[in-house]
């Protein structure tokens, strides 16, 4: 190609085509992911819309989280509790127990909050963004993606993977940390003013199948005559992320104490910060210091402690890694503290972490299990 056919193709790709949303669009209809809370385009064309509930529930669950993991959650949350009234009518303790393991918990706490609240205003959710950000856990990415999605308003959705879109459409060299407005501003300008909730997840789609982190199928992007990023033969570059800083290391012992029938002893954590209103086994604190707490000295009641092993987990702000201590015990559960028999452990609101300590004590003891 010469130089000036590159430069003027650059300058088409910096400066946006109208056509980008109508090309978008097309290889949606063709391509797009199949997904438990997604009314398809033909199911659109026909006149069918999206539930504002689904919409919700599963944009809730999809922050910090992966397609692949929410889809069995969303599954069972709908089976149980179908309409925003019925998720407001189940206990809390419910609610907790069936999000345990997908991480985030807070996320958890606030989809119970959001659901009361919409079920008492008559169960309709608002249909703008500055409505949908009055809620309890509705920030500006999913209220865009409710308003889009939901109630096909021309809003800018903008998450990870339409971000690196941007980023390499446009070859964005700020870091990706500095150039969020930016990246808005651009998408703003590509929102079609019809089907706008079908735009915002062809975006996702493009990001999540086709421009990947890692080696893009760039020759199948339906963008790639418009692409900065491809000129510049290194798409990969984009988005450009300063470097990260190491997370932080805690430190902690975790007691798991079994019962002669195999009734675990069990505790709930506080209500508000980090796994609040879940379930745990006894623990030290979490420290970043190295003071000998990590042993059965710690342990908050006496028993002929075991070592068990290690743990590690990672949090969004620091590591953790916990020594494991097991034992076995008889009587009253201790104040605070309540026994779970075997075939109850796996429906108890347990993080992913309490569940990876009491496996390393007792292999298997979290898996579902027939009375």
């Amino acid at each position: 190609m010469a130089p000036q056919d590159q430069t003027r193709k650059a300058e088409k790709a910096v400066s946006g085509d109208s056509s980008i949303a109508a090309r978008l669009l097309a290889w949606y209809d063709a391509h797009h992911r199949d997904l438990p809370w997604r009314v398809t385009p033909v199911a659109f064309a026909r006149g069918t819309r999206p539930d504002p509930y689904r919409v919700w529930l599963s944009e809730v669950m999809l922050q910090q989280t992966t397609v692949e993991a929410v889809k069995a959650y969303f599954r069972t949350f709908v089976e149980k509790w179908p309409t925003v009234e019925a998720l407001a009518a189940a206990p809390a303790e419910d609610v907790m127990k069936a999000w345990a393991g997908l991480g985030y918990y807070s996320r958890a706490r606030n989809l119970k909050a959001c659901a009361d609240l919409v079920a008492q205003r008559g169960g309709r959710f608002p249909e703008t963004e500055a409505g949908l950000k009055e809620l309890p856990g509705i920030g500006a990415y999913t209220a865009a993606a409710i308003a889009a999605i939901a109630f096909d308003r021309p809003a800018a959705v903008v998450d990870g993977n339409v971000e690196r879109v941007i980023s390499r459409l446009h070859s964005i060299e700020t870091p990706l940390s500095e150039a969020k407005p930016e990246i808005r501003a651009l998408v703003e300008k590509l929102v079609p003013r019809t089907r706008p909730g079908d735009f915002a997840q062809a975006m996702m789609d493009l990001g999540a199948t086709i421009c990947t982190p890692r080696r893009p199928r760039c020759m199948l992007c339906p963008l790639r005559e418009d692409c900065s990023a491809i000129l510049s033969g290194d798409p990969e570059r984009f988005p450009v992320r300063l470097p990260k800083d190491d997370k932080p290391l805690r430190r902690g012992a975790a007691f798991v104490a079994q019962r002669g029938d195999g009734a675990i002893l069990l505790r709930k954590r506080p209500a508000k910060g980090l796994l609040g209103g879940m379930t745990e086994v006894p623990t030290t604190a979490w420290t970043a210091r190295v003071d000998g707490a990590t042993t059965e000295d710690a342990a908050p009641f006496a028993a002929d402690w075991r070592r068990a092993g290690r743990v590690g987990h990672v949090f969004t702000h620091f590591a953790l890694e916990l020594d494991v201590f097991h034992a076995h015990i008889e009587g009253d559960a201790p104040h605070g503290h309540f026994w779970s028999l075997a075939h109850e452990i796996s429906g108890e609101a347990l993080p992913t972490v309490m569940k990876k300590v009491i496996e390393a004590a007792i292999p298997g003891a979290t898996k579902a299990r027939r009375m």
